[in-house]
């Protein structure tokens, strides 16, 4: 059997036990455990060894459980909600205001946890009841919360980007700088779009009442202070990195310890809040791991092979292809896999294949992965089975029917497209940043 056709096996094989429901890292690493006895007798079982060795060498891991354990701590001690406090006196009497402000909120959060699920949950339980209650137009708020919690992935500390840049082998911190000016960007249009259209149709999102909006400057200065609290964390940590007064690992743990004191000095860290978190932490970090070293060994398996050798033969020779058509293929296949599989999912499936074609076409890796990760934002939100459309279909009242939710993401969708093409026409926005900082 040729190297092609061992490589289409252990790919089909890897998405058929996905599809019966098994857990990511058991698929990847099932098949690649299996294929690598098979082809390579019983020393093929040192390729997984060899993979958890580069995984517990590679110091910059440390980050991952740090800045988990930041984003839990901030949203179990409900810091958070003083964060939409403060946008909601503040942003409150302006048409579509509060839904501006609940775009601040999940930036915010993004820079506290890193993972889109978190902003999620942040927007539907602490923002979507007060915009519903305040007549905000349910298509447009359940738009603005899906819209915003993708900004999770994309916006530093990334874990998704910790995830690629593990596989790619690419510094984590060149990858988070990338990401920080696409993410404003797209957080930017989606401001534009919500007062744009608010200030044609007010209804959409009407102003607060003279009531609400009658608050003492003091109370909105002591709302401030606390709002900006999560701001100054994610300061505190990202000024010395910048700066090159602290490596990576040094400044998540200056964020993790930053968040911890911010919630005793509060009076907030209580047994159940730090157990919560202290739990939460210790789940999302082992998952990743496992994730991380399945997919390590699948993708030494298929460097074994050749696989990648075949897959750019076949595109540049046999095809014809030039460098561009084969990335937006790329691109668009992201798209397909979005509709039914998560962004870390995507990534350890077709990572192994895709990033050393990438290499070999000549292209940045630091700017694919903000590529990929624009991308599977768009995909999170792509019906029929965008992972963030179920995910709002769990968390949202009961007035919120499913068609809501689909109609709901096409505006936000297409701004989405068009930041991505943005960053592909311009590289220079995913890549200034870090540039700047490496090269002072």
């Amino acid at each position: 059997m040729s190297y092609g056709m061992i490589a289409t096996m252990m790919f089909s094989l890897m998405m058929l036990l996905m599809a019966t429901g098994q857990r990511v890292f058991a698929a990847i690493g099932a098949v690649a455990s299996i294929a690598a006895i098979l082809l390579w007798g019983t020393g093929g079982a040192e390729i997984p060894f060899i993979a958890s060795m580069k995984l517990m060498n590679w110091y910059p891991m440390l980050t991952l459980p740090m800045f988990i354990f930041m984003g839990y701590v901030l949203s179990e001690s409900k810091i958070a909600d003083d964060l939409y406090k403060m946008f909601h006196v503040w942003m409150g009497p302006m048409p579509g205001g509060l839904a501006i402000g609940t775009i601040g909120l999940m930036v915010l959060v993004s820079a506290m946890n890193g993972l889109s699920v978190a902003g999620m949950a942040i927007g539907a339980t602490i923002a979507l009841p007060e915009l519903l209650k305040r007549n905000y137009d349910k298509k447009m708020v359940t738009g603005v919360i899906q819209a915003g919690s993708s900004l999770g992935i994309l916006v530093p500390p990334s874990v998704v980007l910790v995830l690629y840049a593990m596989i790619a082998r690419q510094p984590v911190g060149q990858l988070w700088l990338a990401g920080i000016i696409p993410g404003l960007v797209m957080a930017t249009l989606f401001i534009i779009y919500i007062a744009v259209r608010c200030r044609i149709n007010p209804s959409l999102g009407p102003v607060l009442s003279e009531e609400e909006r009658n608050v003492p400057m003091a109370e909105k200065l002591r709302l401030l202070r606390a709002g900006l609290l999560p701001l100054g964390i994610f300061a505190s940590m990202m000024i010395p990195f910048v700066n090159g007064w602290t490596s990576l690992v040094e400044s998540s743990a200056i964020g993790a310890m930053a968040a911890f004191l911010a919630a005793i000095l509060k009076r907030r860290m209580t047994k159940q809040v730090f157990e919560n978190s202290v739990r939460s932490t210790l789940a999302i970090s082992c998952m990743f791991m496992w994730i991380i070293l399945a997919a390590l060994g699948f993708g030494a398996i298929f460097d074994g092979l050749g696989a990648v050798k075949s897959i750019e033969h076949l595109f540049t020779e046999q095809l014809g292809l030039g460098p561009w058509a084969i990335l937006i293929l790329m691109q668009l296949s992201f798209l397909v896999m979005g509709t039914f599989l998560d962004d870390t999912a995507m990534l350890v499936i077709v990572a192994p294949l895709y990033v050393p074609l990438v290499n070999a076409l000549g292209f940045d890796l630091i700017w694919y992965g903000v590529l990929y990760t624009v991308t599977s934002q768009i995909a999170y939100m792509t019906p029929p089975f965008g992972y963030n459309l179920f995910l709002m279909r769990a968390m949202a009242p009961p007035q919120i029917s499913l068609r809501d939710i689909y109609g709901s993401v096409v505006p936000f969708v297409g701004i989405m497209v068009f930041a991505l093409i943005l960053v592909m026409v311009f590289p220079s926005l995913a890549l200034w940043l870090p540039d700047y900082v490496y090269g002072k």
